[in-house]
């Protein structure tokens, strides 16, 4: 009872190919016809690279007409679908340039900016990607702020900025952990003035610090007292700000470390 079947099922798949090569090959009116819906039927079936490949063919020849819209949207999406964010951010940015009163345009406008957001790297490398889907997804949530994507791309937008402030605290611990401690200081400094709300905020205020306290204590004499004062006060504000911090006990051994330094300054004067 198998066998019958499964030849069954495979004349069924060899007619289906054969008649989706037959579509791509053919040319004139009837034609173009055909492969949109041919097309639209692989698009139903989630067959997406099948139908692609049909749409492409016949873009030019809808230019102008009624069902243009339907198979730009159509496109774009496949693209979307196949995982082609590229392409599928132009050509939804296309459409919505193009049809600026579809019914479509605020789910292609989303999708658009979704596909930015797709192509963003992991936090360790360059952010470029990064930047333009926030940019991408705030402009979406500009325009269409009653919009039923809004939570959506909101949270993609909150996960982005973590992903930034990752990638500016990353650079800073290295610089620390690499024994650059004035470009640490520095580039601890620039994420807390950047990210005042970071969830990361302890931990670089402490590695600030860390970077702060070694830098003064390894100091050359001339340059000891004034960074020593710049350590205390960096500890002061750590101190003050995050009372119950799992950093204290350490902090707190800093601070007498450098009270102790400054008092030879004081000895001395």
């Amino acid at each position: 009872m198998r066998k019958p079947l499964y030849i069954l099922l495979s004349f069924i798949v060899l007619t289906s190919c054969s008649e989706y090569q037959k579509a791509l090959k053919a040319e004139g009116d009837d034609a173009v016809k055909k492969k949109f819906e041919m097309g639209e039927s692989l698009y139903n079936e989630g067959k997406y690279d099948k139908a692609n490949r049909l749409f492409a063919q016949i873009v030019p020849n809808y230019r102008g007409k009624p069902q243009a819209q339907k198979l730009m949207y159509l496109y774009s999406n496949s693209f979307y679908e196949m995982k082609d964010y590229y392409v599928a951010a132009y050509q939804f940015e296309r459409f919505a340039s193009s049809y600026p009163k579809s019914e479509k345009l605020e789910e292609a406008s989303f999708l658009s900016a979704k596909s930015y957001y797709m192509l963003s790297p992991v936090y360790s490398k360059d952010q470029k990607e990064t930047k333009e889907a926030i940019e991408k997804l705030q402009t979406f949530i500009n325009l269409f702020p009653e919009s039923g994507y809004l939570k959506e791309a909101s949270d993609l937008v909150q996960e982005l900025d973590f992903k930034l402030e990752k990638k500016a605290y990353s650079i800073a611990k290295q610089y620390n952990h690499i024994s650059d401690y004035p470009a640490s200081i520095k580039s601890f400094e620039n994420f807390i003035f950047e990210f005042p709300g970071s969830s990361l905020r302890e931990d670089a205020l402490f590695y600030k610090l860390d970077s702060s306290f070694k830098l003064a204590v390894n100091s050359v004499e001339s340059k000891k007292e004034e960074r020593l004062l710049e350590a205390k006060k960096t500890c002061t504000t750590f101190i003050n700000t995050y009372t119950n911090s799992e950093h204290i006990e350490e902090v707190n051994n800093m601070a007498l470390e450098i009270d102790n330094e400054l008092k030879n300054y004081s000895n001395k004067s």
